[in-house]
């Protein structure tokens, strides 16, 4: 029964549906994760942590999530709102960590900032690009006159 309800739902969403659920429950849990268990350092993220506690900004992660993961149950095309949002989390991380090695405070900061870049920001553009092959044609409506 639960492999029927999963192949079921993998049909239902597709490779590009698949890859936003995924994706945007790892976002809310990394977020949920920022609330409930704080990081003891936030070195490299002062440029976020002046603004607002890391805790808000665990929020942007979240957000982000359930809108990815929720982007996942629409039709292709009309999914580009998940990858969006995606993209927000680590690009503001990025942004963060970028700013710290220029400012000097997080020398590491910089091979952080490619990662999140490489791993995140450039995984969710390549997957926005692939097609969906998968996807079942509209169902078309009955002709007039003619009888069955």
């Amino acid at each position: 029964m639960p492999c029927r309800v999963a192949r079921r739902l993998q049909k239902h969403l597709g490779r590009r549906g698949t890859f936003l659920l995924i994706l945007g429950t790892g976002k809310t849990c990394w977020g949920i994760g920022l609330i409930a268990t704080p990081q003891g350092s936030t070195q490299g993220l002062e440029l976020l942590t002046h603004a607002m506690p890391l805790h808000y900004w665990a929020w942007l992660w979240i957000t982000a999530g359930l809108v990815t993961a929720g982007s996942a149950f629409v039709r292709v095309g009309r999914d580009s709102i998940g990858f969006f949002a995606a993209l927000i989390p680590p690009t503001v991380w990025a942004t963060a960590y970028t700013s710290a090695v220029v400012n000097g405070t997080f020398p590491r900061g910089g091979f952080v900032a490619i990662w999140y870049l490489t791993s995140h920001v450039g995984v969710i553009l390549w997957a926005a690009t692939v097609p969906e092959h998968s996807v079942p044609p509209a169902p078309r409506r009955p002709r007039r006159g003619k009888g069955a």
